[in-house]
């Protein structure tokens, strides 16, 4: 069995990789990353060697060369993690997010179904179990009030460019699912956290500007309030959904952790103060800067239906998980 992960060098995509080999020895991954900024091949030191894993430079937004790998491959399955994901480049560039969010997604979905399938409801001999699994976001729900999780039966209400982006791709897998019977599953997931996250995103920055003393930049008043997934735990439930969820079906993979981002910056600083304590406290470096347009004030996602239907649990919460987080970036930054 060969399996297309798109966007495996990313930080999800890697964690899962590393993760999924280890777990399944005997199925060969065809890794397909751009290796945009947020790409990082050192992200997959632990794999390059083994002989069931192949990395491929190359853009999901090529049909040709899509189409080429499929022949090439045979891919049996598909699991979708490539994507534009950081806001607020969203509202810089939101055309990359276009082309890369959604007509990748197409892409790489139409080609699949043109592999696997003769017609409409019509699948080929030899691909009767082949399935595409999209990995999507909790920001396609919108912004919560104080109260309320989201659920698979959220309305759907993005806010930004980024998100409006992931909900397009997420409609898009579901047409094929209606229209041409494809064994399709979208899981959306809450906030990640843990190794290899690019610097660019909220706790890998507290962490860094902290370590070299600079002022540790947070949105507005710090009261926007993320529900915190651990990303080896979301590894479990991509993992479970993909070899158990139902077609067609959506899950969604929270930790059930909602912080908001002045505690995380607090706690991220306390930890620093005890595992390597200076003069004063890191929590003198945090400063208030002008909010994020259109920034969404409460996500956070009720995981009620993979933990029922499938089994999933997180094993971490957030002040265990958040601990293994520092001392990873603490060793990258070689403090």
């Amino acid at each position: 069995m060969t399996i297309l992960i798109t966007g495996g060098a990313g930080f999800i995509g890697s964690n899962f990789i590393v993760y999924f080999l280890k777990h399944h020895p005997l199925i060969k991954i065809i890794n397909i990353d751009k290796l945009t900024y947020a790409g990082e091949l050192s992200n997959l030191n632990e794999v390059e060697n083994n002989n069931k894993y192949k990395f491929v430079k190359g853009d999901i937004c090529d049909r040709n060369l899509i189409e080429s790998l499929f022949k090439q491959y045979n891919f049996n399955s598909v699991i979708h993690f490539a994507a534009e994901s950081h806001v607020d480049n969203s509202i810089k560039t939101p055309n990359e997010f276009i082309n890369t969010n959604v007509l990748g997604t197409f892409n790489l979905i139409d080609v699949a179904k043109n592999h696997w399938m003769v017609a409409p409801n019509e699948i080929k001999s030899g691909y009767e179990a082949s399935r595409f699994h999209h990995i999507s976001t909790d920001e396609v729900y919108g912004s919560l009030g104080e109260t309320g999780l989201f659920t698979e039966q959220t309305p759907y209400a993005p806010n930004s460019p980024y998100s409006a982006s992931k909900a397009s791709s997420d409609f898009i897998i579901r047409s094929y699912f209606h229209t041409y019977g494809m064994n399709v599953v979208t899981t959306n997931c809450s906030n990640n956290y843990g190794p290899k996250q690019h610097d660019e995103k909220l706790i890998p920055t507290i962490i860094r500007k902290a370590l070299k003393g600079e002022s540790i930049p947070i949105y507005g008043k710090g009261d926007n309030i993320r529900d915190w997934l651990y990303v080896e735990d979301h590894c479990k439930g991509i993992d479970l959904a993909f070899s158990k969820g139902i077609s067609g079906e959506t899950y969604n993979i929270g930790g059930r952790n909602e912080r908001d981002n002045l505690y995380i910056a607090n706690v991220i600083c306390d930890l620093l103060d005890e595992e390597l304590p200076k003069n004063k406290s890191y929590k003198d470096q945090i400063t208030f800067v002008k909010d994020r347009p259109g920034h969404d004030f409460r996500y956070a996602i009720d995981a009620a239906k993979i933990e029922k239907k499938l089994g999933w649990e997180a094993k971490e919460n957030f002040e265990t998980g958040i601990r293994k987080t520092i001392d990873w970036y603490v060793k990258k930054y070689n403090v």
